[in-house]
């Protein structure tokens, strides 16, 4: 029962307290609060806007998910941005997005991966990021011709192929669990590729797009955890299966006195980089048979605490367009009131953030 504890529903506060007896944060847990550039994507600002922005807010640390959200690659551009993080006492973290090249997302612009990656520590080393983020794709590629497997064995070929040069360059690579991977599966390709260079950016919510277990995956990659993108969610039953839909932190379904106490522990210095996505919606149709083809090898007996988490949720009210309100504005204005929320949460009721 304790895989229940991380995802007890606010509503149902007789629930939570059997099934974990909550801890309560001291003032502060000593864990940089962040942003990932996601969050703002409405504002389609670069590097140096997202910095600009962590320093209006008050914010220890910044995320950039893919090199396109730098202006240039340019040596003297990546210095200015380190000097703008450095001076203001904000550390920065770096992706170079899909190291997969048959994943769906792909992207251009290099011979290879190991290409990307080699450009990738460049960059890393530039602004200070200790980590180089990468990620495989999406729940699509579990239905590509070889399946998911196709893309493990690639990527556990091109970390191979960077291992020493990450090693020369005292940084890491941490692959994000980005609604393709489930626990055994990174932890496989981290037996592989070796926990002296890789490990993990986990995403609590990603996990449930996989039928996988948050709590089992925080306990199970703890220590291999170099960076986190954080939000809260709940998850419901439905006609096909389940439903996922985002929301602000401390609205949804995730304890987060308890995760941050975790991180605290088990992963000091590691930052706490928002990436809210307002309240959309994810379909997890597991009733359907056709579903099940992307994962060959998953049995009932793995996603039993999941079965039992759905059972807890409950679909969120959604903010409507109001009329004759700009689509766009109103995107900016959910995305502002989301992760200003949820920094707010992390603060006041977690004693998250290094800056008061």
């Amino acid at each position: 029962m304790a895989g229940m504890s991380l995802l007890a529903m606010h509503s149902f506060p007789s629930a939570a307290s059997t099934l974990f007896p909550k801890k309560e944060s001291p003032g502060t847990l000593k864990i940089p609060l962040g942003v990932c550039d996601y969050s703002l994507r409405g504002m389609k600002q670069k590097a140096m806007g997202t910095i600009e922005y962590a320093i209006q807010n008050g914010l220890d640390s910044v995320m950039f998910n893919a090199f396109e959200s730098f202006e240039s690659l340019d040596d003297a551009h990546l210095a200015e941005v380190n000097q703008l993080a450095k001076k203001n006492n904000i550390s920065v973290y770096i992706g170079a997005f899909s190291i997969s090249k048959t994943s769906s997302v792909y992207r251009g612009g290099y011979e290879n991966a190991e290409a990307r990656l080699k450009d990738g520590i460049r960059v890393a080393k530039a602004v200070g990021s200790p980590i180089v983020a990468t990620r495989i794709g999406t729940l699509n590629e579990r239905y590509q011709p070889g399946g998911l497997e196709l893309h493990i064995k690639e990527v556990i070929r091109v970390m191979k192929a960077m291992r020493q040069p990450a090693l020369d360059a005292g940084l890491k690579f941490a692959m994000e669990n980005h609604q393709e991977l489930r626990t055994e599966e990174l932890l496989r390709i981290i037996d592989e590729v070796g926990a002296d260079v890789f490990g993990v950016l986990l995403d609590l919510a990603n996990t449930i797009c996989v039928m996988d277990d948050p709590m089992r995956a925080m306990k199970l990659l703890g220590k291999h955890i170099l960076a986190t993108h954080v939000r809260d969610f709940t998850v419901y039953e439905t006609e096909e299966g389940a439903t996922m839909q985002c929301t602000s932190i401390g609205q949804g379904m995730v304890d987060y006195k308890f995760y941050t106490n975790f991180l605290a522990e088990n992963c000091p210095g590691v930052p706490m980089h928002l990436e809210t996505i307002g309240s959309e919606k994810y379909s997890i149709p597991f009733l359907k048979p056709e579903f099940w083809v992307g994962f060959p090898d998953l049995h009932a007996s793995d996603i039993v605490d999941f079965l039992k988490r759905i059972k807890l949720g409950h679909p969120i009210e959604i903010a409507e367009l109001p009329t004759g309100m700009d689509k766009k504005k109103f995107d900016i204005e959910q995305q502002q009131i989301t992760l200003q929320n949820s920094l707010k949460y992390l603060r006041r009721e977690c004693g998250v953030g290094l800056k008061g």
